[in-house]
């Protein structure tokens, strides 16, 4: 679209995504910067310093316009490296290059950053519901039992499906408290099993208690003792308090022999 006299004003692009999927938010300033240090590149100080007042100037005509003017503060970032790039030059007296300059470098290695960090991200979720998709495959073969060694980040592979409402919970929240309650796998370490207190959730945490408390017993607890499971789920609380009166009992039965 053209203005009343004659200069072309420039549209805002909109954000555009695969169908379904999250748009990345455009962020216009980001945008208004990097095409001034495309234009300014090889710039000598006066060469900028006229870019600079016709950038004034359209930025004068555009707030006559007010769908121009809205265009995400786009404009006053152009005006401002404008006027950064002007006093850099006028400090170095040579031809304006971006790679030479501290901020864009500065810029750029913290995109880099955030970029490494996004694509970190993106890989410890894909290993997530990789190790989830691995659990429920094992479960629905019934081959989820001890010889399956529990992994650090399991917990979070157990509340993935559990956000998902998969059947297979269930069958893994008892191979995990049973885990839990032999110290096998990853629970062998000692840190591991204080961080499952934050980690899982209290009725899969007092099935464990419950099981090693059993175990302490001497009674086998190799099966699948449903009844351990229901009371968890049912009432954590009471359950805890159960595992806890076992070992009272037992150490009072150990004291008396």
């Amino acid at each position: 679209m053209t203005t009343s006299d004659g200069w072309r004003r420039r549209r805002v692009p909109e954000a555009r995504g695969r169908a379904g999927a999250p748009r990345t938010p455009i962020d216009y300033a980001k945008v208004g910067r990097s095409s001034v240090r495309r234009r300014a590149r090889g710039m000598t100080p006066a060469e900028a310093v006229e870019a600079l007042g016709e950038a004034e100037l359209h930025a004068v005509l555009d707030r006559r316009d007010e769908a121009a003017a809205d265009d995400g503060g786009r404009r006053e970032a152009e005006l401002t490296e404008w006027r950064r790039i002007v006093q850099l030059l006028a400090t170095t007296g040579d031809p304006y290059d971006p790679d030479a300059d501290v901020v864009v470098q500065g810029e750029l290695a913290e995109d880099r950053r955030r970029e490494e960090a996004a694509r970190q991200h993106r890989q410890a979720r894909q290993q997530v519901a990789d190790r989830a998709d691995e659990l429920v495959a094992l479960a629905r073969a019934g081959r989820l039992d001890r010889t399956v060694a529990s992994r650090a980040g399991d917990e979070v592979a157990r509340e993935l499906l559990d956000d998902r409402g998969d059947y297979y919970t269930g069958a893994v929240d008892d191979w995990l408290a049973h885990a839990l309650a032999t110290h096998s796998g990853h629970y062998a370490d000692a840190d591991a099993r204080t961080a499952a207190a934050t980690l899982l959730p209290p009725p899969v945490r007092a099935r464990a208690a419950l099981l090693a408390a059993l175990a302490r017993t001497g009674a086998p607890v190799d099966g699948e003792l449903e009844f351990v499971g229901r009371l968890a789920q049912a009432d954590p609380g009471a359950t805890n308090a159960l595992a806890a009166w076992l070992d009272n009992a037992a150490a009072v039965k150990g004291g008396t022999a």
